[in-house]
């Protein structure tokens, strides 16, 4: 069997995944897991990119250490935007910022002082965002300028830790297209548009397709790690453009939910759909794996409860998976809503204090219980996953019927009951690791294994288990989505 590495490093955890090809289904096992969250240092957001280089480098000696010498490939998948500045010495200038500092709601502010929220959408396919790439490196800038001087390549996240591996300096499609500067036009860099902002665009390594085999692991990385030589490949390097090879090719009624920190929910098109519609109303247009577009909303996802109880874990209150499922039951449906994806909510020092802002402006009664704070987000966040569906059938005349979900999230039963009642649509939730199969589907095709997409995801079908809920209760949730749309 054919064995490759699938490195899945998200916005609070990493993982290497091992995985194997018997000609009819992939088989993945979890190697290494380690914790990934950004660094509050100096006044501002970074990611360690040192611990999570050392990270990856001791699942890789733990899966020599199994026994598996006859890897073929790795490739890499991490969150969007993010990125690293390499230095004409080839050494990377400091630790890459975290698309949650602060210092992007001013990049954004310069932005729009050159061009207008609909022409930076119209250029990118990019809703216009404070978390968009562009606004990070205006940011820096005007705060750092000497960063970019220095600058001779700037390598997006999944990227930058190929070139750790590899050498090779590159920029993948998926990825590229999350930044706000690949223009859908030119299918490009968007040079003029960073000549407008003072944003050097010769530093921009070039984009490669997804699937490219862009070199073998260097020798030093081979020594030290006691590893032959590893086809380093550009894998779909945006983890959700991974997670959305789940999705049936022959199910044109269907979306997909890659379920984490971020719920991103879309449908595939052929292009990016750039109507005023789409852009009063939010969506985004990324790459996927096959070269095509998904039409999608980034929603916030389980990062609301995670700082809810990051909050409860300093107070000394913490509480078990069990017991938030318990509490959930036990709290009064449908008592108060928030607006999910507002940038009050983006990374607020408490959580809990937030929400219960934001439920006392909106005249509503704050929560007082856990289970009232952990009801409130996953009734929110179910329902404004239907407002997000009813607009992509309004923009693609599609009538969807099916929600397939993907990754950690689907291990909240109740946020995914939650979803189809709230939708009245059946939800497929299933499997966890999709994200990580994606990116082995991906290196499976580059390695010629797998022939096309259309057997990829006959592949992806018989390798995966999936649970499914029914929707129940229209009325109640029915009631419940006329008070929610008030709030947004």
């Amino acid at each position: 069997m054919k064995k490759v590495w699938a490195f899945d490093l998200g916005a609070s955890s990493g993982r290497l995944m091992l995985a194997s090809f018997d000609g009819q289904q992939i088989h993945t096992e979890e190697v290494h897991r380690f914790s990934n969250h950004p660094v509050f240092i100096t006044n501002h957001y970074h990611w360690d990119l040192l611990n999570i280089f050392q990270e990856m480098k001791r699942g890789i000696s733990k899966s020599v250490k199994m026994g598996h010498n006859d890897i073929e490939s790795m490739a890499i998948d991490t969150w969007g935007v993010d990125f690293g500045l390499i230095s004409s010495s080839g050494e990377l200038l400091g630790n890459p910022y975290s698309y949650r500092d602060n210092q992007t709601f001013s990049g954004m502010e310069k932005v729009l002082k050159k061009v207008t929220k609909k022409e930076w959408f119209q250029r990118s396919g990019i809703e216009p965002a404070p978390i968009n790439t562009i606004c990070q490196l205006v940011a820096i800038q005007e705060r750092q300028p000497h960063l970019l001087e220095h600058t001779e390549t700037l390598l997006l996240t999944p990227n930058l830790v190929s070139y750790l591996f590899s050498g090779e300096k590159f920029n993948e499609y998926t990825i590229s297209t999350t930044t706000s500067m690949y223009n859908i036009e030119q299918k490009n860099w968007d040079t003029e548009l960073m000549n407008m902002l003072n944003i050097p665009s010769d530093m921009m390594a070039p984009v490669v397709k997804p699937g490219t085999i862009v070199g073998p692991t260097m020798s030093a990385i081979n020594d030290e790690l006691h590893i032959h030589p590893v086809k380093v490949i550009a894998g779909a390097g945006h983890d959700t453009a991974c997670a959305f090879a789940r999705i049936p090719a022959n199910d044109q009624n269907a979306v997909f939910m890659s379920c984490g920190t971020w719920i991103l929910l879309g449908i595939k098109v052929d292009k990016p759909v750039v109507t005023e519609e789409a852009f009063q109303s939010g969506f985004t247009n990324e790459g996927t794996m096959d070269g095509k577009y998904r039409l999608m909303k980034n929603s916030m996802g389980l990062w609301l409860i995670q700082r809810c109880k990051a909050v409860w874990d300093k107070e000394g209150t913490s509480i078990s998976y069990e017991e938030e499922n318990r509490l959930v039951n036990e709290a009064k449906p449908f008592q108060r809503f928030i607006n999910p994806d507002d940038t009050q909510f983006l990374n607020p020092l408490s959580m809990t204090e937030q929400i219960a802002k934001f439920c006392r402006e909106t005249g509503q009664s704050p929560p007082i219980t856990k289970g009232d704070f952990l009801r409130c987000i996953l009734e929110s966040l179910a329902l404004k996953y239907r407002w997000v569906i009813e607009n992509l059938e309004s923009m693609t005349d599609k009538s969807i019927q099916t929600i397939y979900m993907g990754g950690g999230g689907i291990q909240n039963q109740v946020l995914c009951q939650f979803i189809a009642n709230a939708t009245q649509r059946k939800v497929v939730a299933g499997p966890v690791e999709a994200t990580s199969i994606g990116n082995a589907v991906g290196q499976f095709m580059a390695l010629g294994e797998i022939k096309d997409y259309e057997q990829a995801n006959e592949v992806i079908n018989r390798s995966i288990t999936t649970n499914v809920y029914e929707p129940n209760d229209q009325a109640s949730w029915q009631d419940a989505y006329q008070q929610f749309v008030k709030r947004l």
